[in-house]
């Protein structure tokens, strides 16, 4: 029963943590000013990346001491997402075959320093929680650090439009929630703040934002599942990722009424 009060604390101090970037940002008072973290989204309007920083921000703060481990995992998510946002080029590769065709010429581009840095940070927080809840499994291990890795990097596949992203993993957040993960209660709270001016397509997560997003969620999946879940949640993950490097999961969505309809729920029409 103590496991639900603690998710709904880390949702409490992450929404006000979240809320307090965004307001050091409307304040113009943001570390290194707001400027280079404008962007030009799809729609070819400018927007800012602000969010990302916000929800990464929100959602690391109570995990720090309610959740070492995934606060480790956030963070470095998040640090990895912010080199790709801050340091990448746009005529960078792109995708997982393009990062890996440019390491076999010898390239390495920031997006391939970040997967780096979410596999790392994915395996140093699994095998955290592994050892704090006394498994010794490294095969489980490894496919928790998987699937941290692998859902950052999906959540970063789905922040192609407005509000996307944030609904496919609060999808799954929510239920961890309510079965007390406070990784999952710490993204719920703080992707309540951000999901309005991301629907309405002011805002956006980026890297920055996307990978912890994704990584919260990995995590908490991490920590509730066993071997085989965990197993069978990475082949999930890599599934989809394998299919964005050859079918467009917008085409998809825009294809399927059902989809369509979920995908644009909330935005101005």
């Amino acid at each position: 029963m103590r496991a639900l009060p603690t998710a709904a604390l880390c949702a409490a101090t992450a929404a006000a943590a979240t809320a307090g970037v965004l307001a050091l940002h409307r304040a113009g008072r943001l570390p290194g000013g707001s400027r280079r973290w404008e962007r030009t989204n799809h729609a070819g309007d400018t927007v800012t990346l602000v969010e990302g920083l916000a929800l990464a921000a929100g959602t690391t703060a109570p995990l720090v001491l309610l959740d070492p481990p995934a606060a480790l995992a956030v963070a470095g998510a998040a640090v990895a997402g912010a080199a790709d946002d801050l340091a990448g080029s746009a005529t960078a590769a792109k995708g997982l075959r393009g990062h890996l065709t440019a390491l076999r010429r010898g390239e390495v581009t920031t997006g391939a320093l970040k997967i780096a840095l979410l596999a790392g940070s994915g395996l140093a927080a699994c095998a955290w929680v592994d050892r704090r809840q006394g498994r010794h499994d490294p095969l489980a291990t490894l496919a928790g650090a998987g699937l941290v890795a692998g859902s950052a990097n999906l959540a970063n596949l789905f922040d192609l439009r407005p509000g996307r992203a944030l609904k496919v993993f609060l999808a799954p957040a929510l239920p961890l929630a309510l079965a007390g993960s406070p990784a999952a209660g710490a993204t719920a709270g703080s992707a309540a703040v951000v999901l309005r001016d991301d629907l309405r397509g002011t805002t956006m997560l980026g890297d920055t934002g996307a990978n912890p997003l994704g990584a919260a969620v990995g995590v908490a999946a991490a920590r509730a599942l066993g071997t085989r879940g965990r197993w069978a949640a990475l082949a999930v993950v890599t599934a989809l990722t394998l299919a964005s490097e050859r079918v467009s999961f917008s085409q998809v969505i825009d294809s399927t009424p059902v989809l369509r309809r979920l995908d644009r729920w909330g935005r101005p029409s």
